[in-house]
């Protein structure tokens, strides 16, 4: 961006992530978490709280080196048969497609996946969506996932924003046949450059993922991290409340500027805009990126300002466009 836009004013405002802007306050790593590979006590301590904040049972909680990279190695791991039928919410974030499109699946995008659930084999869905932010209710979900795993398939949901919407979880019933979670620490702790993620599953599911990570997948400074940050369930809810009173605050920002605010969680906010793209450059020259989508040229995602002056550069470049 800085590079298409060399006189925009510096420093850039980065609006364009899902991510929290007020990371979590990690201690400084201990030197044995980078002197040492990591230590099954150190995952079990990650899990262990990871599983106590999401309300899962523990076996069937797993570390894992990010979500994004379990996005890509379901279809290998759960060895789909060519031509297997796969329903995936549009819009959503694009690696669910294309990853099962990749193994050989017939992939139907279509806005509710779970209203084909008689010609669906596997299901995958974001609960809260990227980027429109569409919820789905858990007990339908549920009543899916019992569908579903009577035919020996699955229900795969992206819990990336649940975080901010835990009553959304299905961490509950984690373990239950058909039923794949993926959670991300990144987003809502602000910390993504950790890569950490959880997945939850059935145990079987978690031991055929152990063999095709290893045991040093997840580094000893993000168990470390995930450990720390998971249990401190006073700084997540000051969190929740902090997000929410910023996401009121850019409402007003977006709603002042005349965009018509369709979707969002308390990470970001989905807008309908006449000229997607010109707003997006017009915010460019004044140094704010955001999120556009190729496949919505009326649509922007625009996610929480940092700071006060940030929030004020934000609201004039919107009203001088």
């Amino acid at each position: 961006m800085r590079a298409r836009f060399p006189q925009a004013p510096e420093p850039w405002v980065d609006l364009s992530t899902g991510i929290n802007p007020w990371p979590y306050p990690l201690d400084s790593p201990q030197p044995e978490t980078l002197q040492r590979l990591p230590t099954a006590t150190a995952t079990s301590a990650c899990r262990d709280a990871m599983a106590e904040t999401f309300g899962a049972p523990a076996e069937c909680v797993l570390p894992i080196p990010g979500s994004e990279l379990l996005i890509r190695l379901l279809p290998t791991l759960l060895r789909p048969r060519r031509g297997m039928r796969v329903a995936i919410t549009r819009p959503t974030f694009a690696d669910h497609a294309e990853v099962w499109r990749a193994a050989g699946c017939r992939v139907t995008e279509i806005s509710d996946p779970l209203e084909i659930l008689a010609s669906t084999d596997l299901v995958v869905l974001c609960n809260p969506n990227n980027p429109d932010g569409r919820v789905w209710d858990p007990a339908r979900l549920e009543a899916a996932r019992t569908a579903l795993a009577a035919k020996g398939g699955w229900l795969i949901v992206d819990e990336a924003y649940a975080d901010v919407r835990p009553d959304l979880s299905l961490a509950a019933g984690g373990g239950r046949a058909g039923l794949i979670l993926l959670r991300s620490f990144g987003k809502f702790f602000g910390l993504p450059g950790l890569r950490l993620g959880t997945l939850i599953a059935p145990p079987d599911t978690l031991e055929t993922v152990r063999r095709c990570l290893g045991v040093w997948s997840v580094s000893g400074p993000a168990l470390a991290a995930g450990a720390q940050a998971y249990r401190d369930s006073g700084w997540q809810q000051e969190t929740r409340h902090r997000l929410a009173t910023a996401r009121v605050r850019l409402d007003a920002v977006l709603n002042a500027a005349g965009l018509h605010m369709v979707g969002g969680v308390d990470l970001f906010r989905f807008v309908v805009v006449d000229d997607a793209a010109g707003v997006g450059r017009s915010l460019a020259r004044c140094g704010i990126s955001v999120r556009r989508f190729d496949w919505g040229q009326s649509r922007l995602r625009i996610g929480l300002p940092p700071d006060a002056d940030a929030e004020e550069r934000l609201a004039q470049a919107l009203l001088a466009r």
